[in-house]
């Protein structure tokens, strides 16, 4: 299995959102084709709700533990209950472009 499956198999289960994106964005950085080292993850879940964004990152940092110990190097993480989902039009932001990593040409 992959690791971006594994993310949403483990996510779904304990986390039980309502809309949930697990993504493979490896190609945008530095890194051999087919790789899963940098994943951005969009996932709207009434068990946010009263936490805020560091218990959000946390509780899924200890779903996903394994994976952040193999493949994967980063992680983007957008937590949203339903309402603040709904209050953004079901949109999260784009993750920013890759600042490091870069092969550099030689001169």
């Amino acid at each position: 299995m992959s690791a971006c499956s594994s993310i949403e198999t483990k996510l779904t289960q304990e986390l039980e959102p309502s809309h949930l994106e697990v993504i493979n964005e490896s190609y945008l950085h530095n890194v051999e084709p087919g790789k899963e080292s940098h994943v951005r993850i969009v996932i709207v879940s009434q068990k946010f709700k009263n936490l805020n964004l560091v218990k959000r990152h946390q509780l899924i940092y200890k779903q996903i533990d394994n994976e952040l110990e193999g493949p994967i190097h980063a992680i983007s993480l957008h937590t949203f209950t339903d309402s603040e989902w709904k209050e953004r039009n079901e949109t999260a932001q784009e993750s920013p472009d890759c600042l490091g990593g870069m092969k550099t040409e030689e001169t």
